[in-house]
């Protein structure tokens, strides 16, 4: 079922959003909604996570994977062309949305049921609604211009 279109994170946002996370080697990462799989390169590649993409597009799915061989990293990352509400997501330390406000509070409950305590979400541009997020980060993109500017949630389980 798609929820939500597809629009990439900008890379910038991407490592941002992994930082604010705090991201360590070792743990593992999933990306719901992987889009060509940019969140999982690099969650893999820079922070040292061994990373899940989850995605329903097979072209994307597949756009995904040849990065992935690409780099020679298919070790610690992999993607699921699937729907997000039937991954198993409770290996999680770190999960990663970019979706929206209705797609959020459709995958609150899986979230809730399945996270176990000290996970932590990160949401692109849209919150979950009911959940007191942690961190909020306003961040530009190119602070000479003032913008393109997004907003960062992070919640802890």
């Amino acid at each position: 079922m798609f929820i939500a279109p597809y629009v990439a994170s900008p890379m910038p946002v991407v490592r941002r959003m992994l930082t604010l996370a705090e991201l360590k080697p070792g743990e593992t990462f999933y990306d719901l909604g992987s889009g060509d799989g940019r969140a999982v390169i690099m969650a893999a590649q820079d922070f040292g996570a061994n990373a899940v993409g989850i995605e329903l597009r097979e072209d994307l799915a597949k756009r995904a994977l040849n990065s992935i061989d690409e780099l020679g990293i298919e070790r610690r990352v992999q993607i699921l062309q699937n729907d997000i509400f039937k991954v198993d997501l409770t290996t999680a330390d770190v999960v990663f949305l970019y979706l929206t406000t209705s797609a959020n509070e459709k995958i609150k409950p899986k979230l809730e049921s399945e996270l176990k305590p000290g996970t932590r979400i990160v949401s692109h541009d849209y919150e979950i609604l009911g959940w007191k997020p942690s961190k909020i980060d306003n961040f530009c993109e190119n602070p000479k211009l003032g913008y393109p500017s997004h907003t960062l949630y992070v919640y802890k389980r």
